[in-house]
């Protein structure tokens, strides 16, 4: 058996004092030791519960009201929407978006803001907990059973997955905003089961290559865990899962080749299907219960949620609690429009004409339709249409991984690794039978195509948020200030040439200060470096 180490960070945050960045691994009311886990099944499967509930946990990092993008895994589905422009709070006190500074520059975005903060600290809680799974359990132990070493399998690929997010978020892209020439090709610090508190204080970030060849490892392990071993429900990570993890991993190195075959390989073994036109427009059960597509998820219970602090309340076009009603978020006008009429996915958002256009269903009435805003988003429905009650409405499942991903990694894998007309061949395969009967791309020129490939997830994953990492790699521009555009204020109308500077997040101040190797080596500031509007037709110049 592995020993445990316990790794403390001593956190200071505008005054508030936090325990560890990662620290109890268990939920709330577990006591178990690493000694404990490693002897008894049933505590390591407790601790392993431990994981999907700490992903779905309101005010995870303070584990108190003070900053209400604190939602667990969550805000990356939100934040990411935001930072790729796809996302406007179009309500009357669109003030209540507390998201919108990955959207603008008009807020702190620095090494002292929560934007940095909580991305960072939630993602190494969530390390912390794999950890200590992964320290008590020897894989190579021929005398395990396959319930023991699975749940290691699964350890290994949830902490693959939490590097991923880390690297897609803090590894810098360059720009003509800011000097990345610095740190570019650098992402995280490692903390492992065998760290100890003094290799901490001087952790340097790992090189890109280092942090892959880490990620794929550990994705190796949970491949050979996983295999005789399946988990007893999909709030856990499964083979297919542990295969649709290394090819985005695969994509974001620009490893084609691997990436169509691990995309091809998690479709095949997941055995699932794409959500159809009825299971997303439905009014009960739309985008909040678990169907055939999903390949991961989370749940929220009545339990383990509040009525600020829950994804429904922020993301469900219906919901009268958290700041939904408030905010009001809503599709970037120019993403709607590039939706055709012919696509059911387009029926996830209010077209200005209303019931002139589409005969939409909700769990409110008609009065509420045409009062509300124009683009407003009815993706994420109350559980039941229960729209009033959040403890009901909002105890919905969340996706994490859905099998729609892997078809469109592995049309532009495809593309990239065996031609262009290989590709085109896929994606058009996906959407004819999927998505839109009467889809047809004819593209012939490799970046062209996939541009197309990340509009199609800009639509299928929004509010999921898992179309920014191929935006990033590919610097596709942003442009969020054109003619008639939607967006609410000056401070959205913003057009980036390649990418917006905030993709490139930076490190909170905290992790400076206790990490000696990160001193002159963080991400630059993006705070005010662009500024709106923009004039419509061109992209902001360099400060």
């Amino acid at each position: 058996m592995k020993k445990l180490t316990k790794i403390f960070f001593a956190l200071l945050m505008l005054g508030v004092t936090l325990t560890s960045c990662i620290e109890e691994t268990f939920p709330e009311g577990a006591t178990a030791t690493s000694e404990q886990i490693g002897a008894s099944a049933e505590a390591l499967e407790a601790s392993l519960n431990g994981i999907p509930s700490q992903m779905a946990k309101g005010y995870l990092v303070y584990d108190r009201q003070v900053h209400e993008t604190d939602l667990a895994y969550p805000q990356f589905m939100i934040a990411q929407t935001e930072m790729l422009g796809d996302i406007y709070p179009l309500g009357d006190n669109s003030g209540y978006d507390w998201f919108r500074n990955y959207n603008t520059f008009n807020g702190n975005v620095g090494e002292n803001s929560y934007f940095s903060y909580l991305p960072w600290f939630t993602l190494y809680k969530f390390i912390k907990s794999t950890n200590d799974i992964i320290a008590t359990v020897d894989i190579e132990d021929e005398s395990l059973t396959p319930a023991i070493k699975g749940s290691a399998g699964i350890a290994y690929a949830c902490r693959a997955f939490d590097y991923y997010l880390l690297t897609v978020l803090f590894e810098p892209v360059e720009n003509i905003y800011t000097d990345c020439s610095d740190v570019l090709g650098l992402t995280v610090p490692f903390v492992t089961e065998e760290t100890t508190a003094d290799m901490a204080k001087n952790n340097p970030r790992a090189s890109h290559q280092e942090m892959i060849a880490f990620i794929l490892s550990d994705l190796d392990k949970a491949e050979k865990c996983l295999k005789d071993y399946t988990p007893k429900s999909k709030l856990f990570p499964d083979l297919s899962v542990v295969y649709g993890l290394k090819a985005k991993v695969y994509l974001w190195d620009k490893d084609y080749a691997n990436a169509a075959t691990y995309a091809r390989k998690a479709i095949d073994t997941s055995g699932g299907s794409p959500v159809t036109g009825a299971q997303w427009n439905d009014v009960n059960t739309g985008f909040n219960t678990a169907n055939q597509a999903w390949m991961w998820y989370i749940h929220y219970s009545a339990e383990n949620m509040s009525n600020l602090a829950n994804f429904t309340g922020w993301m469900s076009g219906e919901a009268d609690w958290g700041y939904s009603s408030l905010a009001c978020l809503s599709i970037d006008r120019s993403l709607y429009d590039k939706i055709a009429d012919t696509d059911f996915r387009k029926y996830s958002f209010l077209d200005p004409q209303k019931f002139d256009y589409y005969n939409y269903q909700t769990s409110r009435d008609a009065a509420w339709i045409e009062d509300a805003p124009a683009y407003l988003a009815l993706k994420f429905r109350c559980l039941n249409g229960d729209w009033e009650t959040y403890s009901v409405g909002g105890a919905v499942d969340v996706p994490v991984m859905r099998i729609e991903e892997m078809y469109l990694i592995e049309a532009e894998a495809v593309a990239a690794s065996q031609g262009v007309a290989a590709g085109v061949a896929k994606l058009n395969a996906f959407m004819q039978t999927y998505r839109q009967s009467d889809y047809n791309c004819t593209l012939t020129d490799l970046y062209q195509f996939q541009l197309e490939v990340l509009t199609q997830m800009r639509i299928e994953f929004w509010g999921e948020g898992n179309a920014f990492p191929t935006a990033k790699r590919l610097k596709p521009g942003v442009v969020q200030n054109y003619q008639d555009t939607n967006a609410p204020a000056d401070i959205f109308k913003i057009n980036c040439e390649g990418i917006k500077p905030i993709w490139n997040l930076v490190i909170p101040i905290d992790e400076v200060q206790a990490n000696a190797a990160l001193k002159g080596l963080n991400n630059p500031d993006p705070t005010a470096t662009v500024t709106g509007p923009t004039p419509i037709g061109e992209y902001a110049k360099p400060k």
